[in-house]
């Protein structure tokens, strides 16, 4: 019985055991953030300080608003006329890659580069 959660343990990699630390003070997702783009294949980003999000998506607008919320980057976001609405995520970090983790830590996730 232990052997086989050893192994499900062992076998599962989940978002942030893939060598990313955690980003949970706003503080220093600012630093991180402050001037920079954040870029993925076809997606390119401003997140400022002051709490905005500016950038396109595959040739959309996007649009939205941030704030840090319990050690989470909480956004409300528009794709074009979209509205994806407000989710509050995990940050993370590995070398020049931010990485965003949907739902608080339990969706999805989106890598991008810091540039």
């Amino acid at each position: 019985m232990i052997r086989t959660i050893l192994i499900c343990m062992a076998l599962a990699t989940p978002a942030m055991a893939q060598g990313f630390d955690r980003v949970s003070e706003r503080e220093a997702f600012v630093g991180l953030i402050a001037g920079k783009s954040l870029k993925r294949f076809g997606v390119t980003l401003e997140v400022s300080p002051g709490g905005g999000i500016t950038g396109s998506a595959f040739g959309q607008p996007v649009t939205g608003a941030w704030r840090w919320r319990d050690g989470l980057f909480c956004r409300d976001l528009f794709f074009g006329a979209r509205d994806l609405g407000p989710n509050c995520q995990v940050v993370a970090l590995k070398g020049s890659t931010l990485r965003f983790i949907a739902d608080e830590g339990a969706g999805d996730h989106a890598d991008l580069r810091i540039e």
